[in-house]
């Protein structure tokens, strides 16, 4: 009997779960149907009725984006600040971690210190100091501006993650490795690199998803010709309000790619969360 009520129990939670990932999965299925309709035929009825009129389906949105400078140009100004400020705090966290971890200096802990403090300083209240330097150095309204916002602020939830990661590696490991003639640099790239994989693919995702869906930072420090891919479908929202054959598509894919990248690490960044929960 309490087998069976052991597998009514998992059943339910089985369809408890996909239920909910139906629920999560509907705004992003209401947005392709929309992009893939017809501003007439969106005007007219709900995106759902696509369901029971697949004829209304068309690629004339999509065509009508690519002939959209301004969007095309935000898309690219989006992978342009995307991929090196993920890049850069991927790799600049993994060796403070690893510095932080496992090598000694004077200081060590109280930088530390320093480090995870800066967690708790709201992004809000470093907006307009940091805008006046970049406009004095002339970073503002540039990519590089961006990027760099960007990087500092996720540093330290970087060097924070990684360094509790790495903290874990056996110690005998690396000293194993250190007898066999390694340096820090070779001990950092073929020992604690390989063993720290999956906390750096989360880290490399938790970084992607924030700085390719944000729009605060983008709209005080962009300007038109640097704007990402938020920033400019909000411009269209409030020029061009009824521009919805633009505005679906563009949309859609400013959510599918991050969607993409995360289920494309999915594996790993389960892994990343998962580290340290057990022994």
């Amino acid at each position: 009997m309490s087998w069976l009520l052991e597998k009514i129990n998992g059943g339910l939670v089985r369809v408890f779960l996909i239920v909910v990932g139906l629920f999560w999965l509907v705004p992003t299925i209401g947005l392709l149907a929309s992009s893939l309709r017809s501003p007439e035929d969106m005007s007219a009825s709900g995106w759902w009725n696509v369901f029971a009129k697949p004829s209304q389906l068309t690629f004339d949105s999509y065509q009508n984006l690519l002939e959209n400078s301004d969007i095309t140009s935000s898309l690219w100004n989006t992978v342009l600040i995307t991929v090196p400020a993920t890049v850069l705090v991927v790799i600049i966290g993994a060796l403070a971690g690893y510095a932080f971890a496992w090598m000694e200096f004077p200081g060590r802990d109280w930088w530390f210190l320093i480090v995870v403090s800066l967690l708790v300083v709201p992004v809000q209240v470093a907006l307009i100091p940091i805008a006046e330097l970049f406009g004095k150095i002339g970073l503002f309204g540039t990519i590089l501006g961006v990027v760099l916002f960007h990087v500092g602020f996720g540093l330290p939830f970087a060097v924070f993650l990684l360094r509790n990661f790495f903290a874990e590696i056996p110690r005998e490991l690396l000293e194993a490795a250190r007898l066999d003639g390694a340096g820090e640099l070779r001990l950092f790239t073929r020992v604690v690199m390989p063993l720290g994989g999956p906390a750096i693919a989360s880290l490399g995702i938790f970084q992607f998803l924030w700085v390719w869906n944000d729009m605060l930072v983008a709209l005080v420090f962009t300007k038109s010709g640097t704007q990402p891919i938020t920033v400019a479908l909000q411009t269209q929202v409030r020029q061009f309000g009824n521009n919805v054959d633009v505005l679906a598509p563009g949309a859609f894919i400013s959510m599918v790619i991050p969607l993409a990248v995360f289920f494309a690490f999915q594996r790993q960044f389960v892994s990343g969360v998962m580290a340290g929960a057990v022994k």
